[in-house]
């Protein structure tokens, strides 16, 4: 009977990833519609530091020295640069395009594990990878509506923000493995949160939209969704995840976050054409041989955002 419980609890989690993390992609163009893809960012970032606020407030002692450098980097390059780079590519790609090109954050994963972690790959990891970014380039190719040129150096900004989670993803499980999820998080958001929202006040329009614009509140709760789902609670619950079941069953979130923002962007008049299915599969297909393993090698994390 426990074994149920804690089986219905793990896909209980997951499905709730899934639907929160495939479906920021459309609350960021929401969000895109009053704000600028800074101001956004911004908003994001301040608003979650926020919220996590009093969850680092009470945990300052349980912080030993050594750990602030990394919690910071989870801050910068785990969360706070994605932010930016993410909310400028979808003003220029579909979100639905987004969401795919997220899900190659394993691969990236992999690659720096193997470069600076000294982690150690099976040849289908590495054919797995080779795939996915195959699939990638031609959806980035095949999606959009501007020039194939115009569609790279959107999609780009995306895979360099893949590529920030992925050293995050590697320094959180080295030299984080004894810090609890909460903590990572809170600590995290601390360390960029009081910038972000200085630079929000201070040299951004995003109150003076707020005040004087009809849509403003709207794009607002979207943001606002956004920042407390899918950038604290979510990110808490993923790592929760991972401690009561195997990094394999997490993982499937990657597999799954594509075909909801797929669908939502379809929903919100986004294009569709046959051919997304092609790279669509090529790149399913080269994250699940990345995160093919033995489950007696299972001990890393996967993030995705």
């Amino acid at each position: 009977m426990g074994n149920n419980n804690s089986k219905f609890l793990q896909f209980s989690i997951l499905i709730g990833l899934v639907l929160v993390w495939g479906s920021s992609f459309i609350l960021m163009k929401k969000g895109l519609v009053v704000f600028s893809a800074p101001e956004l960012a911004a908003l994001r970032i301040s608003i979650s530091f926020i919220f996590l606020l009093p969850f680092a407030l009470t945990r300052f002692k349980k912080i030993k020295k050594e750990n602030w450098k990394y919690l910071a980097f989870a801050g910068i390059i785990g969360n706070g640069i994605p932010s930016f780079l993410f909310a400028i590519a979808q003003t220029g790609i579909d979100s639905s395009l987004a969401g795919i090109l997220n899900s190659l954050t394993p691969l990236f994963a992999m690659i720096v594990g193997y470069l600076f972690f000294k982690s150690k790959s099976k040849w289908f990891n590495v054919v797995g990878v080779i795939i996915g970014l195959i699939g990638a380039v031609g959806l980035i190719a095949a999606s959009g509506n501007k020039t194939f040129l115009n569609n790279i150096e959107y999609g780009a900004l995306i895979i360099v923000a893949t590529i920030f989670y992925a050293f995050n993803l590697n320094v959180v499980k080295t030299n984080l493995k004894n810090v609890d999820a909460v903590t990572i998080t809170s600590f995290a958001f601390f360390s960029i949160g009081l910038p972000a929202l200085i630079y929000l006040l201070s040299s951004t329009d995003a109150v003076f939209k707020i005040q004087t614009n009809e849509k403003a509140l709207t794009a607002l709760f979207y943001v606002s969704v956004l920042a407390v789902l899918g950038s604290a609670l979510a990110v808490i619950a993923y790592n929760y995840l991972i401690k009561i079941s195997s990094v394999l069953f997490a993982a499937s979130v990657t597999y799954m976050m594509p075909l909801v923002s797929y669908l939502w962007g379809v929903f919100d008049g986004e294009k569709f054409e046959l051919i997304f299915f092609l790279w669509i599969f090529l790149i399913l297909a080269g994250v699940y041989l990345v995160n093919k393993k033995n489950e007696s090698n299972d001990k890393g994390v996967l993030n995705t955002k």
